[in-house]
Parts: structure tokens; C-alpha cells; sequence
């Protein structure tokens, strides 16, 4: 099949895919004509921008073929199957008249084009899924593996593949790969002795279960995630969800298998009696950006929050660009303007409404909490039904359903403040409509006030209906339980304020939000009232916790509707939970929410899950994916360069490997493509300059991560404390400016500034300095794939930053330890530090006269010398500090090879 290079060009330079096809058409007579491979690229070449899903000139569509075969404004079809002859689709291409001929105002179509798409009407003008649509079969070959396909296309091509690499470059190669760090000496000295067979793949399951492992794969996934220790937008204030960034890290160590990790992720919150750590997990769908600046509608951002989810789960798991259907059908692919709303009604029935508390969030207690939690929950069960034990559970994890201060309207003497709270004066109200109080007992309000004898009067229906509840609110800042009227059904409730010794400007209280809740079972009993009281202490409390996703009840759900040309203030016609026909059908009794979805993503029949995956993993190799556009497998995606070794890996990932992540990677790099030598030829360069073809081991520099990590290794100033909060390495000052928050940087110590990069703190509006250099991700949204650039910025980190700089100086230390004054043997073990073998005689030169010249250099300028080893002017040790610098900038230390 054909293929492209990175560069975007044909493996066979200047020819078209669809000039090949066109030549063994020529060839073949008759021979059925594909509509995915050979017509597709045509039509959306040349039609599909005037002739498809954002516009349709004269009523005429090519997306679909119900659309194509359609009457057109002229009342007729313009494509009359099996009869080339008397379709205008076909006449307009031969037409003379630059009026009347397409494509409109463009070149016209080559003959072989036009020879194509002409047998394909006389052919019945029939449709084809795209490939990718199409779910991978069983290999054919029952022996196939990797290298099968891969020595197959190298046949093809004539090509000799590369011999294995050495060991010390396979060892740092995988090294790097599953884990993120380079190998030990210990551990090369340990490789090199051992020459059993199978001494590659002790180390390959050595890595793999190594905690460093999942540190090195979560960095990957938290791109796809937009996971960021911040908010976005203005404010972008500080978030606490290092949490999930822990969940992540250690699904990857325990090997959670893809389908558990995605299902957790979609919709841990809604498994039959879901653990603490599954509603964390869900928190991948609340790393979406709040805004919390003042003056904005919750509404909006809500909305821009769930469109977001949308996205991103059709990028992530289906490697689907679907954001322009909210506009619009697919321009190129087979997806309805409504297929996107029928998404979107999957992930628009949660209770986040964009409020400045993140609200729901996992309540994460102490242990006086939990014992408090305990007692709450032990008399539920002990006085309460099955289902009241769950309600109050899930209560007290995230004190949900809330009603929030936006949710009201018809206000009297007061307002939204900041468009945010409840802000009532003396004698003024507000409403709450249609309330869900059927029957409730109680309503928990959250205010907060510095005024005393404040109060508030709710009453039912109007102003002056039948009075439900009225509540002192005393000075300070609480939860308050105030004991309603119980009443059936929805009421609308007016909330009066009154406090009669504040001026008329002055507010009562502000409200954040309430909740309608019953009494606790068992009132009356003894025991009731400690009950009662370690509930109320509860709600009262305000523990660490972590945005999570927790589900609209019965009586709050939302619906969904389309909005007309994608403007959520223009609200079309409703639409219900759904998945585009042209992927694999809902799953049978699967519940249309997001568990659903999630199971229909993970589902055997899915045609893109698999495969858009191990094309990561591939890609992460590699260097390159076999698609190369990860973000996209459509048909304006790139073609796989090998097709059946991408159907065979999604295949063997789900019935071989059974969804597990570690042992699809040990397939990977245990494979003789992973472990060639990297080193080019001419014959190659000039063949396969992008090494699409893999007659050779991947060579690509590292990633931001790996770059800084590798050099805080190799110097011995790697701290490898896991989990816990984010935290901050050196950064200049002056990089933040935060707004209204007035958060400074504060640098790590005691070890935190020496972590690894996954746990640096990252802001949305100011990311980590040298991370963006390298090319890693804001986190504002999903990013599939970084693309790799060399700029000179990179060298200006690498050669100034204090994180290289302090690097540069340990790693000088132990080079002095052990060559102490004989300046060769500090630069061989400096450099046998780094990349673990003996370095050249010409790099050992050209290393010895930079030492050289930086030695006379800080014997002329000892303070200069102490400036730059922050101590003493030893010019000895500042000569090998330059020298270390100069290593830890090697292209080949920079770089996988």
C-alpha cells in the first residue's frame, strides 16, 4: 500500500498514489474500482471543500452517499449509478466551458483522475468505508510478528536491513524507551557479562517492572489528559489533582489493562460501588479549564468544558478530528452535524457547572474524617435501606447534588455577585425555580457572613405562599442545615433576606450553594443525635480534594440539543445519547450514558481504539507512528506505511495481549526492528530518508522530559521520591504573572527541585520554561502528538539554565573524584557517565583542549570560576564543569540512538 514520509512525500518520488492506481487500472479492464483508496483521495482533493459537509454548491454532496445520489437543485441526480454517460458529475469534467467545468476555477482533473472516478459511476458508483473504519481481522499468517511485516515491505524495496545495535546503545535505547532514564552502570556492567540468550529480555522485564516505568508513560498520557496543576483561562488559579496524576502513574505500573484504564477513566464514578481511586480517575474529564474570572457566565464555559470532553474523547480513543462537526458535518469524513450533539449527550449530564469551588470533588479526609464518615455511614446501614447506605456515601464523598447560586433568578434588592453568589440586602429575595424538593426534610445552604442577627425566609410558589423554613444565619462560615417543610413535587422557592440593622447597600450573606437532603434513618433512635452531629461536623469540613465527574440524578438531567452553526445561545432540535453509524454499533444493554460510551470505545467491534493506540506506542518508539497522524485517521489522515503489521498489533493488543500495555511494549522492543542499529548509509538516506521503511533503529532526540531527567541522572542529583504534590524546580524570576491570586514560584527543597519532570508543577498561562523549548505541551487541551523541533533556544536551555548548569557542575565532581587532577581520565569517565561507553579519541581531543582553555581561562579569572561553581575559584573543577556542560549537550546525549 501506498505510503507517506514525514515529509508528506511517496516513498516513489513523483508519483501519485492515484497515478499508480490509475496505471494497473489501465491494465486490469474491468477491474473494480476502490472507492477508499482510489476515488476518496480525488474527491477530497478536488470536491469535498465546495461539495461536502460545510458546503453543498447547487445541492450537491459527496460526503455521503445518499446525499451523492440525491435529486441536486436542479431536481435531478448528478450521479446516476451504472451509467457514467448520463451523470453531470461526469459531464462537468469533460465540460470546455470554464462555467460549467470542475473543478470551479481550478486545474482541471487529470485523465487518469477522471478515467477513475468515470468506471466507478459505470461500476454502480459504489461506497467503501475508509480503512480505518473497518475493525483489523486475525492475521492471515499464523506465525506473522512484527518483523514478519516489517522484512516484507523491506523485500519490496530492495532494502538490507541494519545489523542489531551494540549493546550499550540497545541497553540506553530501552532504558530510555520504558522508562524515561538511562541504565546504571551497574546495570551495563550486569548486561554486558551476561550472554544467555535471553539476557535482552531479563532487562526488558526489569524495566517494565520498574516504578520508573509508570512515571515515564504517565508524561505521555497526561498530554493526552490536558492534565495541569491550574485552571486556565485569566486566573488560571492553582488546582489541586496531583492525584489523578498518581492514579495515572500507577495504572501504568500495576498494567491496568487499556480497556479497565479507559472505562475508569470515562466512568469510574458510575460502577455498581466504585472505589475511591475509580472516582479519581475520573478526573481525566475534569482536567477541562475553569474560568473563574468575574463577569462570566457559568453556562458558557460549562459548555465550552463539555465540548471539550468531546473532542478529546474521539481524539484520545479514536483518533477522530470531530471538533469542526460542531459547526458542521465532517468536511472529509463520514460524520453528521447531529453525531456530534449525540455525543455530547453522553458527557452533558454532570454536575460541574464551572463554579469557582471546582465543585463535585472528591472529598479526600483525614483519618478523624473517615472515622467521622464511618460512624455517619455504620448507622445508615444499621437503620437504613440498601440504597440509602449508597446515597449517603456518595453524599458524603462529594456533597452532591448541589444547587448552585447561578441557578437563580428574579432577584429583588440583589444579584449575582461576580455573577457567582448570592448577594441579597435587607428585605430582598430571590428565586429558585421548579426546586426538586419532593418530600425532602432539610436544605444544606453553604454561606458565609460577617454581619449578626442575619435570617432568611423561604416560602413556596410567591413572595407571600406558604412559609417552608425560616433559618437564623449566624456570623462566620458554614454549612447550615436548615429544616424545611416537606412538600411534593417541584416548587418554586422565593428566598428572603433579613437582617434590619445593615444600610441598604450592605448584603445579608452570600450564598455558594444548597442541597435538598432528607433527615438520616432511625430519627428518634437512641444514638440518632451523634449521628447527626458527626454528619453535620462532615459537611462542614473542607478536606483536600481532587474535580472529579459524578452524574446528574434522575430529576436534575439534562437534555441536549444541537446548536445551530455550532452557537451554544442558538439551540436546535434534541437529540439523545448516540455513536456515529459508521463505526461499530452501540453496544447491546450497554446504558446510555458515559459508562456506555466507555464500553463502546473498548468494545472488540470498535475499528479505531486498538489501533489508534499501539499507534502511540509505535510512535513513542519509533519515532514516527505507522500512522503518522496520530491525531487523525481519517481520510485526511497520512495512509499507514504498513498496514497489515497496524492491524496485526490492534488485533494481537486485544486478543493476544488482552488490552495489556506492558506486554504489547515487550512485543515492540523485543522485536529485531526496535534493536538495529540506528546509523544511516547513503543507499538508505537516499531511499527512506524519514526510515518509514525501518531498515534501521529509531534515532530521534528526547523528549523535555527525558532530556532533563537523563541529565539530572547521569550528574546524581535525581531524586526518585514518588507521588505527592507538583513541585517547582528553578525557574527564573519573572516568568509569573499571576493575577489576583498572587502565587509566586517557590522553589523545591530538600530534593523536590531534583524530581522528575512528570511531577513539576505545570501553570497553564506560564508553563515550565525549558519543558516548552523541548516541545512539551501547555496542557490547555489534548495535545496527540508533539512534533519535534531543533531550535537554538534548546541549546540555550541545555547550556545556561540553572537545572543544566547545577548538573553540569555534580557531574564534574565525580569526574574529579575519580580522575582527580589528570584532566583525560575525568573527561573519559565523565563521558563513560553519560553515555555509558569509551569515548573516541577525536572527542577526547577536541573535550581535552576545551578543558584547556577554560582551565587558563579561570586561572586568569578566579572569580569567575567561583561564580560559576556557586563556591571556591577552583579552576580545575570549573574546567571540567564546562567540560560536563559540553557532554550533557551532546547531540548524541540528547538523542536516542
Amino acid at each position: 500500500m501506498h505510503y507517506l514520509s514525514t515529509s508528506g512525500r511517496s516513498v516513489f518520488p513523483g508519483i501519485t498514489f492515484t497515478v499508480i492506481a490509475a496505471v494497473v487500472a489501465a491494465g486490469c479492464g474491468s477491474r473494480p474500482v476502490d472507492y477508499s483508496t482510489e476515488v476518496k483521495p480525488i474527491l477530497n482533493k478536488h470536491c469535498i471543500s465546495c461539495h461536502g459537509g460545510v458546503k453543498q454548491s447547487g445541492g450537491f454532496s459527496l460526503l455521503f452517499r445518499e446525499e451523492a445520489l440525491g435529486n441536486t437543485k436542479s431536481g435531478r441526480p448528478a450521479i446516476v449509478p451504472g451509467d457514467a454517460d448520463a451523470s453531470e458529475f461526469i459531464r462537468r469534467l469533460h465540460a470546455k466551458d470554464p462555467k460549467e467545468r470542475m473543478p470551479y476555477k481550478s486545474e482541471r482533473l487529470s485523465e487518469a483522475e477522471i478515467d477513475i472516478l468515470t468506471r466507478w459511476v459505470d461500476q454502480g458508483a459504489k461506497w467503501g468505508k475508509h480503512w480505518a473504519y473497518v475493525p483489523p481481522e486475525a492475521p492471515a499468517e499464523k506465525t506473522a510478528g512484527i518483523d514478519f511485516y516489517i522484512n516484507e515491505k523491506l523485500d519490496e524495496e530492495g532494502l538490507q536491513p541494519a545489523g542489531e545495535a551494540d549493546k550499550a546503545t540497545l541497553l540506553r535505547r530501552v532504558c530510555l524507551d520504558l522508562t524515561g532514564l538511562p541504565p546504571s552502570e551497574a546495570m551495563m556492567d550486569a548486561f554486558r557479562r551476561d550472554s544467555s540468550a535471553r539476557a535482552y529480555e531479563k532487562i526488558v522485564d526489569q524495566l517494565l517492572a520498574s516504578p520508573r516505568y509508570g512515571e515515564r508513560w504517565a508524561a505521555m498520557w497526561l498530554d493526552l489528559a490536558r492534565y495541569a496543576d491550574s485552571r486556565g483561562y485569566e486566573k488560571d488559579a492553582r488546582r489541586e489533582a496531583w492525584q489523578y496524576r498518581d492514579w495515572v502513574i500507577d495504572a501504568f505500573n500495576k498494567d491496568m489493562p487499556f480497556d479497565r484504564f479507559t472505562i475508569e477513566q470515562l466512568a469510574g464514578d458510575l460502577e455498581a460501588d466504585p472505589r475511591e481511586d475509580q472516582i479519581i480517575a475520573t478526573a481525566f474529564h475534569r482536567n477541562t479549564m475553569n474560568n473563574d474570572e468575574g463577569g462570566t457566565e457559568d453556562e458558557e464555559f460549562r459548555t465550552a468544558a463539555i465540548i471539550d470532553r468531546v473532542n478529546t474523547t474521539m481524539e484520545v480513543f479514536q483518533g477522530t478530528t470531530i471538533a469542526c462537526v460542531q459547526c458542521h458535518s465532517h468536511p472529509y469524513d463520514p460524520f453528521h452535524f447531529e453525531d456530534y450533539y449525540k455525543l455530547m449527550a453522553f458527557v452533558n449530564n454532570t454536575r460541574d457547572e464551572d463554579t469557582p469551588g471546582e465543585h463535585p470533588r472528591i472529598r479526600l479526609y483525614d483519618s478523624i474524617g473517615r472515622r467521622q464518615v464511618d460512624t455517619v455511614l455504620t448507622w445508615v446501614q444499621n437503620h437504613g435501606k440498601k440504597e440509602e447506605v449508597r446515597e449517603m456515601r456518595d453524599f458524603m464523598r462529594t456533597l452532591e447534588p448541589k444547587i448552585y447560586a447561578h441557578d437563580h433568578d428574579a432577584f429583588v434588592k440583589g444579584a449575582l455577585a461576580d455573577t457567582k453568589y448570592l448577594s441579597i440586602t435587607n428585605g430582598g429575595s430571590c428565586r429558585l425555580k421548579n426546586a426538586p424538593m419532593f418530600g425532602r426534610t432539610h436544605l444544606l445552604v453553604r454561606y458565609w457572613t460577617d454581619k449578626e442577627n442575619s435570617s432568611v425566609e423561604i416560602r413556596a410558589d410567591s413572595l407571600t405562599g406558604p412559609v417552608v423554613a425560616i433559618h437564623p444565619l449566624p456570623k462566620g462560615s458554614r454549612v447550615t442545615d436548615i429544616p424545611i417543610r416537606p412538600m411534593e413535587g417541584r416548587h418554586h422557592l422565593y428566598f428572603i433576606f433579613h437582617n434590619k440593622s445593615l444600610q441598604p447597600a450592605q448584603s445579608v450573606a452570600i450564598v455558594e450553594w444548597m442541597a435538598f437532603r432528607n433527615d438520616l434513618p432511625g430519627k428518634g433512635l437512641p444514638g440518632y443525635e451523634t449521628a447527626v452531629n458527626a454528619y453535620h461536623s462532615l459537611i462542614n469540613v473542607n478536606p483536600p480534594g481532587v474535580p472529579v465527574m459524578v452524574e446528574n440524578p434522575a430529576e436534575m438531567a439534562r437534555k441536549t440539543f444541537t446548536f445551530e452553526r455550532g452557537n451554544w445561545l442558538v439551540k436546535g432540535v434534541e437529540v439523545k445519547p448516540d455513536v456515529p453509524a459508521e463505526l461499530n454499533a452501540f453496544p447491546a444493554g450497554a446504558p446510555r450514558n458515559r459508562m456506555g460510551l466507555a464500553q463502546w470505545i473498548v468494545s472488540e467491534d470498535n475499528p479505531l481504539t486498538a489501533r489508534v493506540m499501539v499507534n502511540r506506542f509505535w510512535e513513542q518508539l519509533f519515532g514516527t507512528g505507522i500512522v503518522e497522524t496520530l491525531e487523525d485517521f481519517g481520510t485526511q489522515g497520512f495512509l499507514p506505511s504498513h498496514p497489515a503489521l497496524l492491524d496485526y498489533l490492534a488485533y494481537s493488543f486485544i486478543h493476544r495481549h488482552h488490552w495489556s500495555m506492558k506486554s504489547l511494549l515487550k512485543e515492540m522492543v523485543m522485536s529485531a526492528a526496535y534493536r538495529r542499529d540506528s546509523h544511516n548509509t547513503p543507499a538508505l538516506q537516499e531511499k527512506d530518508p524519514a526510515n518509514r521503511l525501518l531498515a534501521r533503529g529509531p534515532r530521534f532526540r528526547l523528549t523535555a522530559e527525558q532530556v532533563r531527567d537523563q541529565a539530572l541522572a547521569v550528574s546524581g542529583l535525581l531524586c526518585d521520591n514518588m507521588h505527592g504534590p507538583s513541585v517547582m524546580p528553578y525557574q527564573p524570576d519573572g516568568i509569573w504573572q499571576a493575577v489576583y491570586s498572587g502565587e509566586t514560584w517557590k522553589t523545591g527543597r530538600l530534593g523536590d527541585q531534583h524530581r522528575r519532570a512528570v511531577y513539576t508543577y505545570i501553570r497553564r498561562t506560564s508553563p515550565y520554561p525549558s519543558m516548552i523549548t523541548f516541545d512539551g505541551a501547555s496542557r490547555e487541551v489534548c495535545l496527540q502528538r508533539r512534533i519535534r523541533t531543533n531550535t537554538p533556544l534548546q541549546a540555550l536551555v541545555t547550556l545556561n539554565d540553572p537545572v543544566y548548569l547545577e548538573a553540569a557542575r555534580a557531574l564534574a565532581q565525580r569526574m574529579e573524584v575519580t580522575g582527580k587532577t589528570d584532566a583525560k581520565a575525568c573527561i573519559r569517565d565523565g563521558y563513560k557517565a553519560a553515555m555509558l561507553q569509551e569515548i573516541a579519541p577525536a572527542k577526547l581531543a577536541a573535550l581535552d583542549k576545551l578543558y584547556g582553555q577554560a582551565l587558563q581561562q579561570y586561572k586568569n579569572d578566579p572569580d569567575a570560576a567561583g561564580k560559576l561553581l556557586q563556591g571556591k575559584g577552583d579552576a580545575h573543577l570549573a574546567a571540567l564543569t564546562v567540560v560536563a556542560n559540553a557532554i550533557l549537550n551532546l547531540d548524541e546525549f540528547l538523542s536516542k540512538s
